[in-house]
């Protein structure tokens, strides 16, 4: 009979090492968003995880309880030093290192399917535990959130799309990088500067030559200077050019100039200026430094693909 106690209590104690390390190993915010898309393991055990303290007072409680009676019960059957190494060996290789390998590997898994098991023993212990618990939540807290920086998120991303059956491909990784990598970048780093920026004089005629280079550059938009090139006053909007007249210059095309520009700063991050476009509902932008010059140009294209981290061309654009 002792043998069979003690075999009991053998499996006792590995399962509450084990589901001590597997529970408490799972992260609440974590699992509380797997719940939400509708994962049924985390769903059940959500709402014993997060009173984290409650559970780990609870479990180990009952971890010493099972060691100390599988000590006392292997002592009525051997006794002086033979005794204490069949138990310390029992309790550390069964009762510790081998559940804790296993259920720490399958946590959500298996704490799922002995749920009904741990919300048993919480309220056995529930008298002694409970106490415990309060005074561990009051000087602690509750959990806080597992945070990490924008290069560790990266690296976890690139981790998801490296393993074998990930749901993320390298295109939606390639993104991601990008979008977490864009806020920090500077209109400074992406922009035309502006001894490379195609533009023109606003009186400029709009002319069969005229029309032609500016097909061929490709752009949709470009800006446009009043007597050298340092003097921005606009923007043309290629598409809205409608006519071909030697008699009539770009600025007065009203149908596809418009003198109002957004202006920015090289130092201004992406994301800020992405978010003035969006909201202003401009594609470009005169860049200008801190004496007010004009050095460069950027665009929402620009923009975009520093997020996606890949060239945009479209219908307009030639291949090189």
């Amino acid at each position: 009979m002792e043998y069979l106690i003690s075999l009991v209590l053998v499996i006792l104690s590995g399962l509450f090492s084990g589901l001590t390390l597997g529970l408490l190993s799972l992260d609440t915010h974590s699992l509380r968003r797997r719940a939400n898309h509708g994962d049924k393991n985390a769903e059940a055990i959500y709402p014993v995880r997060k009173r984290g303290n409650l559970l780990l007072t609870t479990l180990l409680l009952g971890n010493v309880t099972v060691n100390t009676t599988l000590s006392i019960f292997l002592g009525s059957i051997a006794s002086g030093l033979m005794a204490g190494l069949i138990a310390t060996s029992l309790i550390v290789l069964f009762g510790e290192i081998i559940p804790q390998a296993v259920i720490s590997r399958y946590a959500l898994w298996f704490g799922a399917k002995t749920l009904w098991f741990t919300k048993l023993v919480i309220v056995l212990f529930y008298p002694i535990s409970w106490p415990i618990a309060k005074i561990l939540d009051h000087f602690l807290g509750s959990e806080l959130p597992t945070t990490y920086s924008n290069r560790e998120l990266m690296d976890i991303i690139s981790e998801h799309e490296d393993s074998e059956h990930s749901p993320i491909d390298a295109d939606e990784e390639r993104i991601v990088h990008g979008a977490l990598q864009f806020s920090h970048m500077t209109v400074r780093e992406v922009m035309t500067p502006a001894d490379d920026v195609v533009m023109f004089d606003e009186n400029q005629r709009l002319n069969h030559e005229f029309l032609t280079e500016i097909n061929d550059h490709g752009y949709s938009r470009l800006p446009i200077f009043s007597g050298n090139r340092s003097n921005v006053v606009g923007i043309l909007y290629v598409k809205d050019l409608i006519v071909e007249d030697d008699d009539i210059s770009i600025h007065q095309t009203e149908e596809a100039f418009e003198r109002g520009f957004m202006q920015v700063k090289g130092g201004e991050k992406l994301d800020v200026v992405l978010g003035k476009m969006l909201k202003t509902k401009q594609h470009i932008a005169i860049v200008k430094n801190r004496n007010q010059q004009f050095v460069g140009v950027i665009s929402l294209e620009d923009i975009i693909e520093e997020i996606i981290q890949h060239e945009i061309e479209d219908e307009d654009d030639e291949d090189e």
